[in-house]
């Protein structure tokens, strides 16, 4: 069976060159013997094999030496109490902006440990923008100030990253992770989910600076606090070790690929096809109007009748172009180009599309 083109938002696709070096190794990796989901964590051979995804990540990302890499389980959600549970230790203050669904969860499980003010959302419009922000509304004194970078949901972005000042600045950077380059040294704190870019699900990667770790409010879990990881390499409990593996594998590629400058010029090639088109059809339309909030990674359109979405997905589906349904609180379709969609995805995509609505005028 030939494989489709997967524009699933999470699980989402691996790069091939990934996926086919992980199968020759399924077995036995390298000399040791055995399959890296059974090694045991404590063992050589996985630490050399954790030693290379941290390595790697810390030259693609360029991440300063003053930041702990901690390899964590629990996905994005849990460091929606993590976050606060580490970082409520002077005011008990911070601020966020809701750009989405996520963001709101975010705010709504801080909001359990502290006083979280929303200091701007695009709710009003059903997250279809980044709204503008006042700097003079901002908590000085706030603990942290958190963002959701890129909202795979909604398709929006930061183009531009919020004045804080000393605030440390937390992102969730699930769905844009690994993507293009960002300047670590700005932020307190990033953390995403791997399932989207970096690796299968079960892995999620934060990156603290010293600083905000060992301060920990008194009722925080000992696994949920960043001094447990940190102290421990990541190993205070068995890891997700296949997990790591494949994103070791994935930094292995984004590296052969050129590093992250590289791998941006590819999405934004990508996702200008995409929204080109978008913005000249006569059917479909791209639910983001302000092209300077626009995701590179998840693009949502709708044809503006329910009935010709679900046809569309239909037909696409048959047509090998899988996972465009949009999420259940938006409708219409998404696709999500994340790094290991390729450009002639893409513009397969845009080919079936053209004809679609050749057939359905």
């Amino acid at each position: 069976m030939n494989r489709v083109y997967n524009f699933s938002a999470g699980p989402s696709a691996l790069p091939l060159p990934v996926l086919e070096e992980a199968q020759r190794d399924m077995i036995c990796h390298g000399d040791s013997g055995m399959s890296v989901m059974e090694m045991s964590h404590r063992s050589g051979a996985y630490q050399a094999i954790i030693d290379e995804c941290e390595a790697s990540l810390r030259s693609l990302l360029n991440i300063p030496e003053n930041y702990k890499v901690l390899f964590l389980q629990g996905g994005a959600s849990s460091q929606f109490a993590m976050v606060p549970l580490n970082l409520f230790n002077g005011s008990k203050k911070a601020d966020c902006v809701l750009t989405g669904l996520w963001a709101k969860k975010f705010y709504k499980e801080a909001s359990r440990y502290g006083d979280v003010k929303v200091v701007g959302s695009s709710e009003d419009k059903t997250f279809s923008y980044i709204p503008k922000l006042d700097k003079s509304t901002f908590t000085p004194d706030a603990d942290f100030f958190h963002i959701t970078y890129n909202n795979t949901i909604y398709g929006t972005k930061f183009a531009e990253l919020p004045d804080v000042g000393n605030v440390p600045l937390v992102a969730d950077m699930s769905s844009s992770i690994l993507s293009e380059p960002v300047d670590v040294s700005k932020f307190g704190i990033i953390y995403a989910g791997a399932q989207k870019n970096m690796a299968p699900a079960g892995l999620t990667v934060a990156i603290v600076r010293e600083d905000l770790i060992g301060n920990a409010m008194d009722i925080t879990p000992t696994m949920f606090n960043y001094a447990t990881h940190a102290e421990n390499g990541s190993m205070f409990n068995t890891p997700p070790t296949y997990t790591i593996y494949i994103c070791s594998l994935v930094c292995k590629w984004l590296k052969e690929l050129g590093g992250l400058e590289a791998m941006k010029a590819i999405n934004v090639e990508k996702a200008a096809l995409l929204y080109d088109y978008l913005d000249n059809s006569a059917m479909f339309n791209a639910t983001v109007e302000a092209k300077e909030d626009r995701s590179l990674m998840n693009v949502p359109f709708v044809t503006g009748n329910d009935e010709l979405n679900a046809k569309f997905i239909k037909e696409a589906t048959a047509a090998g172009f899988v996972n465009l349904k949009g999420h259940r609180s938006v409708g219409g379709m998404r696709a999500s180009i994340y790094n290991a969609m390729p450009v002639e995805g893409v513009k397969a995509l845009v080919d079936f599309m053209k004809k679609f609505e050749a057939d359905n005028k």
